[in-house]
C-alpha cells in the first residue's frame, strides 16, 4: 500500500504522545493534586489514538 509507512509512523507517534501524556498527568496528580480537565484531555487523546489504530487495521 502506498503511504502506509507514514500512517504507521503517525499512529506510533500518537501512541507515544498518549503514553507520555499519561505519565505527565499522573506525575501532576501526584505532585499537585488531581485536575479533572487534564484527565479529560488525556482520555480524549487516548480515544483519538484508538481511533487511529482502528482505522489503520481495517
Amino acid at each position: 500500500m502506498p503511504g502506509s509507512g507514514s500512517t504507521d509512523g503517525s499512529t506510533r507517534t500518537m501512541g507515544v504522545l498518549t503514553v507520555g501524556g499519561l505519565v505527565a498527568v499522573t506525575a501532576y496528580t501526584v505532585a499537585l493534586g488531581s485536575n479533572g480537565w487534564l484527565w479529560f484531555g488525556w482520555v480524549v487523546l487516548g480515544l483519538i489514538t484508538l481511533g487511529m489504530v482502528a482505522t489503520r487495521s481495517t
